[in-house]
């Protein structure tokens, strides 16, 4: 009888310090949660990061999940006591290996959470990437979708030396389908197109290349930005407005390029203090959350739907793919995007550039077609 009691109570103490670690483990990951980039709450963040950096593996799939909503600051003090909870784990082969891959496997869960298990399960697992990253090659995660890609690069590569050139194309052409990064597009494209392949680099990113386009409006002094002028209140493609250089007409412009840049320096005129209004039409099936990514080394605003999504008075900082992503969410039908685009007064050599490239795409950078309706036109009044 009295040994039944004994064990009772080792049952109920271990449960009751185990709901204590819980507890706890969930207070510090909340502590933490609150550090903001000014120094606020960095005491008690650090104090809650030494408290959870000594949880055993029980804490470390509740840190993972803790990854969504968490800014970057925290993020890096949540990985930080990820990372030591997980060595100690490893050296009493204690990983909860198991728990950790499903983790993995979920889609749904932050893309730097699941990154970070992976990193976590290879160091134990040495079967783990040859077992995942084939299957992610569609995966939302940039950084596991990119590993999956780069292995269908490097087989393509070796099939190609081998001279299995029928092979190798089939096998660039599965990792295209998955590429978002440009340094991975041009090694996969050059190789294709050298073996015969057509490719539609503007429709595999989501470019937008067709666009109505009205300017120069004033732009001297740099006034122009905050100048709302007569495409900010109404867009009207049977008038002619008052431009900077008399009256100006929307006309209808496209781009050909591989990345959809619309270069309105060569294309149009080199206009220097000028605004240029571009718009076009996007046609969604359904309301959507996707992204409008946007490379351009000029000031810039951008509307859609009549509705300013974001902008930026800079000018002359360069211009690459993907430079700005702004979080938009499309109705279904026709949605109009409308861009600003502001060029300065500067002569240098380096400041004459006049162009952008815009698309659209899933937070996962993949791209998105607009999918117009047959009995509708691109763009319309």
């Amino acid at each position: 009888m009295m040994r039944s009691r004994f064990f009772l109570c080792l049952m109920f103490l271990f449960s009751s310090l185990t709901t204590l670690q819980a507890y706890d483990v969930e207070q510090d990951i909340a502590q933490i949660k609150q550090v903001q980039k000014e120094g606020q709450g960095n005491l008690a963040a650090s104090k809650a990061v030494k408290q959870l950096s000594q949880s055993d593996a029980s804490a470390l799939i509740p840190i993972l999940n803790s990854f969504e909503g968490a800014n970057p600051l925290a993020v890096n003090w949540l990985r930080g006591a990820f990372e030591t909870i997980a060595s100690n784990a490893i050296k009493q082969n204690k990983l909860p290996v198991d728990q950790l891959e499903k983790f993995i496997l979920d889609k749904s869960k932050n893309p730097r959470a699941r990154r970070l298990a992976y990193e976590t399960l290879i160091k134990v697992d040495s079967k783990a990437e040859d077992r995942l990253i084939p299957g992610m090659i569609n995966d939302p995660s940039v950084t596991l979708r990119r590993d999956a890609v780069q292995r269908l690069i490097d087989e393509a590569k070796s099939l190609e030396k081998a001279g299995k050139k029928d092979q190798a194309k089939k096998v660039y052409q599965q990792a295209l389908s998955g590429a978002t990064d440009g340094d991975q597009v041009k090694a996969i494209v050059k190789p294709l197109r050298t073996l015969g392949q057509k490719i539609d680099l503007q429709k595999h990113f989501g470019f937008l290349s067709n666009w109505m386009i009205v300017g120069p409006f004033d732009n001297s002094d740099k006034k122009g930005y905050d100048t709302a002028y007569a495409p900010e209140e109404k867009i009207d493609f049977t008038s002619a407005l008052k431009g900077k250089e008399g009256e100006v007409e929307w006309k209808s412009v496209n781009t050909e390029d591989d990345y959809g840049i619309f270069d309105i320096a060569k294309s149009i005129s080199p206009y220097k203090g000028a605004v240029m209004y571009c718009t076009a039409d996007f046609y969604s099936p359904e309301e959507q959350e996707l992204e409008i990514r946007l490379g351009t080394p000029n000031a810039w605003k951008i509307w859609v739907n009549g509705k300013l999504l974001f902008a930026r008075n800079e000018y002359h900082r360069g211009m690459v793919l993907d430079q700005y992503s702004v979080p938009v969410t499309f109705k279904p039908g026709k949605n109009v995007i409308l861009l600003k685009l502001c060029q300065n007064e500067q002569t240098e050599s380096w400041a004459q550039r006049y162009q952008f490239q815009l698309r659209i795409a899933r937070p996962s950078g993949t791209g998105v077609l607009s999918q117009k309706p047959e009995s509708t036109t691109q763009l319309s009044p």
